[in-house]
């Protein structure tokens, strides 16, 4: 999800000369691409020089890439130097949502006390009907409704204005998995959508509504629950036997179990 910190990593910077900039943005998706395919192990150092090669750029904008994708969770920085694969845990990615739902929580409960107008919530009603107005799920359409739900998401935050808060749930969306408009988990998202989809517009009315009303207690279970709809997700993904093949990053997970080995 893009909060503040992502977008600072997504917008170029004018100082920078355009074709630095296409270097830079050419590495960054050329790694994203090897390290959703599996081509590096969990924890597997990255060499510089060799992948500089291969992607055909030069080792800065090699390095501003690690810097992004390391925001993005796909990679880590490594104690003394360089950079490895990113590496997760099932419980990872589980306290991650839970995380999530106790800071978007949070958000929520605030965004209802903070309230002063109720023309406030415009932005997240014109969301809503948007939302609502896709009639049609496919792989196009489906995309603009994860990019609505984000922008759902953002104006809670929005309303809440903490910049403590946003930032610490800047922090969780670092785990692909974790955050509501994971690409990672489109293919199953998309088979999934008729059924989740009618929970989470519920929990975004019920959310407006709360937020509306003054009630933050509500509206901080509301946004708990949601996120749970991330986790019913994941959980439906890894049922799947072609989990590791069709969900881009699976091979960056650990799994314990010999199933998912």
């Amino acid at each position: 999800m893009k909060q503040a910190g992502s977008l600072a990593h997504s917008i170029p910077n004018p100082n920078t000369p355009r074709d630095s900039e296409s270097q830079i943005s050419r590495a960054t998706l050329g790694l994203r691409e090897m390290l959703l395919r599996g081509e590096f192990r969990p924890g597997q150092r990255i060499s510089e020089i060799p992948l500089s090669a291969k992607l055909g750029v030069s080792r800065t904008p090699l390095r501003l890439a690690f810097e992004r994708l390391e925001h993005e969770g796909l990679i880590k920085a490594l104690p003394n130097s360089g950079f490895a694969a990113g590496e997760f845990t099932l419980n990872d990615i589980w306290d991650a949502i839970e995380a999530r739902g106790i800071l978007e929580g949070a958000a929520a409960r605030i965004a209802a006390e903070r309230l002063n107008n109720p023309v406030q919530l415009e932005p997240l009603r014109k969301i809503n009907r948007a939302m609502r107005a896709i009639a049609t799920l496919n792989l196009d359409s489906f995309i603009q409704y994860l990019d609505l739900n984000e922008a759902f998401h953002l104006a809670i935050l929005d309303l809440a204005n903490n910049k403590l808060l946003r930032r610490a749930i800047d922090q969780i969306y670092k785990f692909p998995f974790s955050v509501p408009n994971s690409r990672a988990l489109l293919p199953m998202s998309l088979r999934a959508a008729k059924e989740l989809i009618p929970i989470a517009e519920e929990h975004h009315k019920a959310l407006i509504d709360a937020i509306e009303h003054r009630e933050g207690s509500r509206a901080e279970g509301i946004g708990r629950e949601h996120a749970l709809v991330t986790r019913r997700n994941m959980e439906r993904a890894l049922d799947d036997p072609n989990f590791l093949e069709t969900i881009p990053g699976a091979r960056l997970i650990k799994f314990r179990s010999a199933n998912h080995a």
